[in-house]
C-alpha cells in the first residue's frame, strides 16, 4: 500500500524500540515506550497560506526526525509502525 500525506503533513516510519537497557535489562513489550524518533517516508506538497501562496517542506524523504509523545496519527503500514504529524510536530531533524 502506498501512503501520500496531503499538505504539510508527513509520513514517519518509528524507529524500533530498544527491547535491552545498556546494561543487559531487558525490557517486555508491555513496559517499553514508542519510540519519538523516525524515518521520513513521505512528504506532502507544503502548507497553503491564506494568501495562496504554497509554503515548501522543511523535511524531506529519508530524514530522521524528533518528534512529540502525543503528536500525530498511529497507523500500521506493512507491518511497520508510523505515524502521520504535521510537520510543525516536528521538533528537530537529526543529523549524522
Amino acid at each position: 500500500m502506498k501512503v501520500r500525506p496531503l499538505g504539510s503533513k508527513v509520513l514517519v516510519r518509528r524507529d524500533d524500540a530498544p527491547e535491552k537497557t545498556e546494561g543487559g535489562i531487558i525490557i517486555p513489550d508491555n513496559a517499553n515506550e514508542k519510540p519519538l524518533e523516525g524515518v521520513v517516508v513521505a512528504v506532502g506538497d507544503g502548507a497553503i497560506l491564506q494568501n495562496g501562496k504554497k509554503v515548501a517542506m522543511t523535511v524531506k524523504k529519508g530524514d530522521v526526525v524528533f518528534f512529540g509523545p502525543y503528536s500525530g496519527t498511529e497507523i500500521a503500514l506493512e507491518g511497520n509502525d508510523h505515524v502521520i504529524i504535521d510537520e510543525n510536530e516536528i521538533i528537530a531533524i537529526i543529523e549524522k
